[in-house]
């Protein structure tokens, strides 16, 4: 949980579909497409999203590695289609692995991606797969065969698809941002990866391998807010023979005295790099969050489901019948910063009380939410129980939500929920670390199992690790080898 705020930067964020749609030019296939946005609306748009995608995921801050993709950005884009275009990189603060592009030359890369790469080869050709989506103007495209209203949110956000309209007060305006490509746009985006990547002199041959890496991993379709990259880049069965043959070709008509992986550096750059979940940024331990970073914590219901987002935190029992949203509500002072809130979510309370929950100043209001269900057209009745608290002057919300005939079974989780709110003031809790990876040499040749272990990785983690060195764990290593392994 890194960018509480949302309400009210988010939702003022919507992007508007253009009212008059025309014909224009793709610039990589040269023939000409419906779109409903100019491209100079669509760098508009990239500018007006880059803020909230940083603000709403957090951005990862490691100077080296972010000089050195944008360089590489910089030189492909002079080589793409469209060489005026400027094209911005940010590393996202978050595990999953993924990469994404937003119109008008956005590119955001997880620090997931970046442990999970093994060379800077890999790492270009997917930046130019990124950059190819924006090129090839296939998120403009897509957006003009459907427009914005009718664009899937992110799924996993919330335990019931009851409260999937509630949800989109947390991501409205972030739509775009992971619209499932065709297989024909993924090809295309191959293509112009391993084009852009290979005219820069790297061995584009390399971002095949790392396709089958992903092909290999195990991971759910969402984690974090941030969908994983199979899940936003459905994967041809023949993806890794199309990369790589497209590989050869381009090496082969630009017949370079060589072509650069360069392992080594990458690792090198990467060493020390936060690996899987931060802890500063909140952690569960049994059934209590614990926050470092912003010194609270609290304990919810055994069972219920606790998902620590980065611009807030969703607490649900296994029912999905209820949802409690917890975030940052901004304001001059307690009492404005719950008005504001409830104004932006539309709320009239019908009670709303002053009171102190541990100390702290705190407002509770409840209120109706009347709205119509989409699929049956029928009016449904939510009853929301808002807790406001004043922490140091920082005012933090629960939001607890559930239908009216299940308020009475569900308020006093809520408020028990609430009444957990705390300082955290323990040294060892505020102390927690993150896992880092960290890059170490061979001590001596044998199994790749053989030297994890000597490292001290643990036994459930060395298939982990295996794969994180696109390795098994059975492969033979040479004494001096780089290898990725992951501590303290």
């Amino acid at each position: 949980m890194k960018a509480l705020n949302i309400y009210g930067k988010i939702t003022s964020m919507v992007i508007m579909v253009a009212l008059v749609s025309s014909c224009a030019v793709n610039p990589v296939t040269g023939k000409k497409q419906l779109m409903f946005t100019s491209e100079a609306r669509e760098v508009q748009m990239g500018a007006q999203y880059d803020p909230q995608v940083v603000a709403t995921f957090g951005e990862y801050q490691d100077a080296q590695a972010l000089t050195f993709i944008q360089a590489g950005a910089d030189e492909m884009g002079l080589i793409s289609h469209r060489p005026k275009l400027k094209y911005h990189v940010r590393i996202l603060d978050s595990p999953v692995v993924n990469a994404f592009a937003v119109p008008g030359g956005y590119i955001y890369l997880t620090r997931g991606i970046l442990t999970q790469f093994n060379n800077e080869a890999e790492l270009m050709g997917v930046l130019g797969h990124e950059m190819g989506h924006i090129t090839a103007r296939h998120s403009m495209a897509s957006q003009s065969k459907q427009t914005l209203g009718q664009l899937l949110l992110m799924g996993g956000m919330i335990a019931s698809e009851e409260f999937a309209s509630y949800a989109q007060y947390a991501m409205q305006g972030m739509q775009l941002l992971f619209l499932k490509f065709s297989r024909d746009d993924e090809r295309q985006a191959d293509q112009l990866g391993v084009a852009y990547s290979t005219q820069i002199g790297y061995d584009a041959g390399e971002m095949a391998e790392f396709f089958r890496v992903l092909e290999k991993m195990s991971m759910p379709d969402e984690q974090g807010g941030v969908p994983t990259f199979l899940s936003t880049h459905p994967s041809p069965a023949d993806r890794y023979n199309a990369v790589k043959q497209d590989a050869q070709r381009w090496k082969d008509s630009l017949d370079l005295p060589q072509y650069k992986v360069n392992g080594n550096s990458y690792l090198q750059m990467i060493d020390g790099m936060v690996y899987g979940e931060d802890p500063r940024q909140g952690y569960v331990d049994g059934n209590t969050f614990y926050h470092p970073e912003l010194r609270f914590m609290f304990t919810f219901p055994a069972g219920w489901k606790l998902e620590n987002m980065p611009a807030q935190i969703n607490i649900a029992p296994p029912d999905g019948k209820a949802l409690m949203v917890f975030t940052l509500s901004e304001g001059a002072s307690l009492e404005a910063a719950a008005s504001s809130t409830l104004e932006q979510l539309e709320l009239k309370p019908e009670e709303s009380s002053a009171t102190t929950i541990n100390g702290m100043p705190a407002i509770v209001t409840v209120s109706r939410q009347v709205s119509q269900n989409q699929s049956t057209g029928q009016q449904q009745t939510r009853m929301v129980l808002s807790h406001f608290i004043n922490y140091d002057n920082k005012y933090y919300a629960f939001h607890g939500v559930s239908s009216e005939p299940d308020f009475p079974v569900y308020s006093g989780s809520f408020t028990n929920i609430v009444s957990h709110f705390s300082r955290l003031t323990d040294p060892a809790r505020l102390n927690k670390q993150p896992t880092r990876l960290q890059v170490r040499n061979v001590q001596r040749s044998g199994t790749l199992e053989a030297a994890l272990k000597y490292y001290g990785v643990p036994q459930d983690k060395l298939a982990e690790v295996a794969l994180l060195n696109d390795m098994e764990l059975s492969d033979m290593v040479q004494s001096g080898k780089a290898i990725k392994v992951i501590g303290q």
